[in-house]
Parts: structure tokens; sequence; C-alpha cells
């Protein structure tokens, strides 16, 4: 494994990547709707770690994939995932004001604004994975998996599902069970959708697509468990949104169930399985393996 100062270097000239596939891909501003394309890309550009396609082109590259295919999808789930984060800081839901240390979307452009533009991405996102069709035509049938992928991962059976348990149970106690439903859904499902896209456009084997969904499951619930100890525990300065948002919303979190002591056991547990995971599959990506633990333990 790499040193940190290594691992740092490389995680910013990956970053530094994928920024410049996502500008590619980007709506032009022009037209009456132009208001709806700055919007978007206003909330697509306004930085954070990238992680999900991140995930997606190392688990690719961790399976030998070199697919013209994969930088649409990249750019696709970027915009899934930037919709999410749009929609949720709308006044209906987390109410939040500020996210990645400025200004919301909806706060910039007004709520009516910030609705149409997670909507905008949301749809964007799916015209953007469809141009894999004429990147790579010869990987018709791998791109209609990916495709199929992508769409249940986000919706009524991943992502949409989980903000719906979780809104509907905001205010009241829920058990665990239920909690990691929520988790597995509404943040592990697209981690789990980067991951099986970018060994599914590799052409790996279907039990090879199962385990890594299992480890992007285990990643997925550490990841939501570290935020929840990261609200109690972080600064606005560090974080670059509100903390304790969970309190103020009436959550129920792993902190709120169990401490955040047994919290990050969990965390360490959940973090552990998945790297036993991805030693069993073939293949050698140093840089996954550090980046999954990396994400897991952040501060921020």
């Amino acid at each position: 494994m790499s040193s940190n100062s290594d691992f740092g270097r490389q995680q910013k000239e990956k970053v530094q990547e994928i920024e410049e596939i996502l500008q590619t891909f980007l709506p032009a501003e022009e037209g009456y709707q132009k208001g709806i394309m700055e919007a978007m890309n206003y909330s697509l550009m306004a930085g954070g770690k990238r992680l999900r396609p991140m995930l997606m082109q190392e688990t690719h590259r961790l399976f030998g994939g070199d697919s013209p295919a994969l930088a649409p999808f990249m750019a696709a789930m970027e915009m899934i995932h930037t919709y999410s984060l749009v929609h949720d800081d709308l006044p209906a839901m987390d109410n939040d004001d500020y996210r990645r240390g400025r200004l919301t979307t909806w706060r910039v452009y007004g709520e009516d604004m910030g609705i149409l533009a997670g909507d905008a991405l949301l749809n964007y996102a799916f015209e953007t994975a469809f141009q894999a069709f004429s990147l790579a035509p010869e990987e018709a049938s791998s791109i209609g998996r990916a495709l199929q992928v992508l769409g249940e991962k986000a919706g009524i059976r991943g992502m949409i599902g989980g903000q719906v348990i979780d809104v509907g149970k905001t205010g009241q106690a829920v058990e665990k069970e239920v909690l990691d439903t929520i988790y597995e859904l509404k943040t592990g499902a697209l981690i789990e959708a980067s991951m099986m896209v970018g060994a599914i456009l590799a052409g790996a084997s279907e039990e090879e697509i199962k385990t890594v969904e299992k480890i992007a499951s285990c990643v997925g619930l550490a990841f939501q468990i570290q935020d929840d100890i990261l609200d109690v525990t972080s600064t606005p300065e560090v974080l670059g949104k509100p903390v304790h948002s969970d309190e103020k919303n009436e959550k129920t979190t792993y902190v709120t169930l169990m401490g955040a002591g047994e919290a990050a056991r969990i965390v360490e547990e959940r973090s552990n399985e998945a790297i036993r995971l991805l030693n069993t599959l073939p293949g050698e990506n140093p840089y996954l393996a550090q980046l999954l633990v990396q994400l897991i333990h952040r501060d921020r």
C-alpha cells in the first residue's frame, strides 16, 4: 500500500481526470432555457471527492478494462449523485444552505429552479449514459446491462426507495433493521452501481459482479455510518456543510442508536470485510484497496 502522500497525489490526479471527463459532457448554456443549464453546471462542478465515478473507473481497471463506454457512465453517475444532493438540500427535505463550503443550488437559483435542476440532472444523466452506444457499438450488450443496473440502483428499489423510507421515518424512532435498509438503499445503492458498472463494462463474470456488489454494500454501509459519526464530531469548516443536521431533522442514526464508539467499531468491521472480499478477486489495484479504506475512515 502506498504512503498517504503518494495516495493523496494520486487521488488529486484522478479527481482532475474525472473533472475533465465531466467537462466534456456538460450541457451548453444556451437557448431560452439556459438558466437550467447554468444551475445544472453550478451543481455538478461544485467540487467534491468524485468518489462514485472514481470507484467505477478503478473497478474497471481492476478487471483490466479499457472501454470507451466508461466515460459517459462515469459522468452519468456523478450527475445522478449530484441531483440527489440538490434535492436533499431543498427546504422540503434537509433545508440546508451550504454544501461543500458554498451556497446550495436552491439558495442561489431559487427553490423552483433547485427542483428543476435536480430533475434535469437525472434525465441528462441517462442522455449522457446512452452516448456509450455510439462510442462503443460493439459493446451494446454490456452497455445495456450497465444501464439496467444504473437505473435500478438509482430508482425506487435503490436510492430513491431509501430516501422514501428515510423521509417517512423522520421524527420517529427507527429500528436497526429499518435503518440498515435506508442506508443500503439511500447510500449503498449508488456505490454498488458505480463498482458494478465498472466491472460489467470490463467484462467481469456474473460471480465477480456479485462479489463487487457485496464489497460495495459493505463500503456503502460503513460510509454512511461514518457520515453519522462526522455529523456529531466534525465542524462545518472541515465538513463543508452544516453539522448536527441529523439532530435538527430528528433522524435516527447509528450514533443515536448505539453511540459513536460502537458505530466506529462497525465501520471498522465493514471496512475489513470489503478488503477481504476485494482480495478474492482476480487482478490487482492497490489504489482501489486504499481508496476503500480512506473513504470509509474519512474525516470529511
